[in-house]
């Protein structure tokens, strides 16, 4: 039998990766990305690492709990037929990726050894970036799962995962049930990168922003 190891590649800067996680890559017999659509790629495939990716998993899929359900038991059925794989995922392994929660039980159902790294997330430069710290209290949550929050939520809110315009269309007014239309939320994009974006904007503005994409996130303070 094999073994899965979890790595995360950080929020988008290169240099943002952990050590460990570059060392992983480069040692890795089997190395795959849950998508090769991240900052840190280009690099890597500079710099000579090769890797399979699951970006094709996502053209079948007809919704993303589907997707991550498939990737999931895809790793380990490769594992039980003796692959020792290295997988990479956006950001940290712990931190809003639901292909790690779904691995963490089927590798447990079928016996696979499992073995997950810490890595740097978004939410530690968000932290910095919006100078709170997490210690008063926030919340984090993938954005298609947001009307599972309570109305009541007392706590900050890291909304991720804002992949495109209907996303964002749905979040808005999933918001608008709990905040004022005018009630200011902070927009980012490129978070960590040279080109960053961190705008405080108007919650009804939030589908009007024009670079909506899979770097996108974010922050709802809490009520005043």
């Amino acid at each position: 039998m094999g073994k899965i190891t979890v790595i995360g590649l950080g929020p988008g800067d290169f240099g943002l990766m952990t050590i460990e996680c570059w060392e992983l890559m480069k040692e890795a017999k089997t190395l795959l990305f849950r998508t090769a659509i991240h900052p840190t790629v280009e690099k890597i495939k500079e710099k000579g690492v090769k890797f399979d990716s699951y970006d094709s998993f996502y053209e079948k899929a007809e919704s993303f709990e589907v997707l991550y359900e498939a990737i999931a038991r895809d790793l380990v059925k490769r594992a039980l037929e003796g692959e020792e794989i290295v997988y990479a995922v956006p950001g940290s392994p712990m931190v809003a990726e639901k292909t790690v929660v779904l691995l963490r039980q089927f590798a447990d159902e079928a016996g696979v050894e499992l073995d997950i790294r810490p890595g740097m997330s978004f939410a530690e430069i968000m932290y910095t970036k919006l100078e709170i710290d997490p210690i008063d209290g926030v919340t984090i949550i993938d954005a298609e799962d947001f009307e599972k929050m309570p109305a009541d939520n007392p706590t900050g809110i890291i909304i991720t995962q804002l992949y495109n315009l209907p996303i964002a269309s749905d979040l808005k007014l999933a918001l608008m049930d709990v905040f004022p239309d005018e009630y200011e939320v902070v927009y980012v994009h490129k978070l960590g990168m040279p080109d960053e974006r961190m705008v405080k904007i108007p919650l009804y503005e939030l589908d009007r922003q024009p670079d909506i994409d899979y770097l996108t996130s974010l922050y709802v303070p809490a009520k005043r």
